[in-house]
């Protein structure tokens, strides 16, 4: 092996150690579900006595009730993504700004908007494959909300973890299930 191989052979190791050194590793802990995670996920997830395809239609009918558009529906896949826009003005909020503006002359932000998003999955469970009437499947509802302000930068961008408000959609979807069931 020549000089000049050998040369380029330490070169190409020298710069794999300099570029392979700064790959960024993932921290454990990133990766870790936190103890909220199964609560929440518990919160979110029901499981009804119907087939998929029933509980997709009634769902996505007890969203627009609640005021929100369907973005897009893959019955295929089970899932329904919706959205509505909300005023996210506060008034405590507005009096804060004006007080920090009154005192030091510089216009603080407030919130203007919000796009609450609901993103809904289901998740057919075989109990007897022979009897349709013993189909189950499980649905699990979460909802998201991008707060803009007055200036429409994003102020917040969370994950809605409130029980009245997933209670209030499980409770009208099995209405839903119940009238659907029944004809009525």
């Amino acid at each position: 092996m020549s000089n000049g191989g050998a040369n380029r052979s330490i070169l190409c190791i020298i710069i794999f150690l300099i570029f392979g050194g700064c790959a960024h590793q993932i921290p454990k802990e990133a990766l870790q579900l936190t103890p909220e995670s199964l609560k929440n996920r518990q919160l979110q997830t029901r499981f009804f006595d119907t087939d998929e395809k029933t509980l997709l239609s009634a769902s996505a009918a007890v969203l627009q009730d609640l005021g929100f558009t369907v973005d897009e529906s893959e019955v295929v896949l089970g899932v329904i993504v919706s959205s509505k826009q909300r005023t996210a003005t506060s008034p405590g909020q507005i009096v804060g700004a004006v007080i920090v503006a009154a005192l030091t002359g510089v216009l603080m932000p407030v919130d203007k908007s919000q796009l609450i998003r609901a993103s809904l999955v289901t998740h057919p469970i075989i109990v007897d494959v022979d009897d349709k009437a013993k189909c189950k499947t499980a649905v699990r509802v979460t909802f998201q909300r991008i707060v803009t302000n007055i200036q429409n930068q994003v102020s917040r961008s969370e994950c809605i973890i409130d029980e009245a408000i997933y209670q209030e959609f499980f409770d009208k979807l099995s209405q839903s299930l119940f009238l659907e069931a029944h004809n009525i």
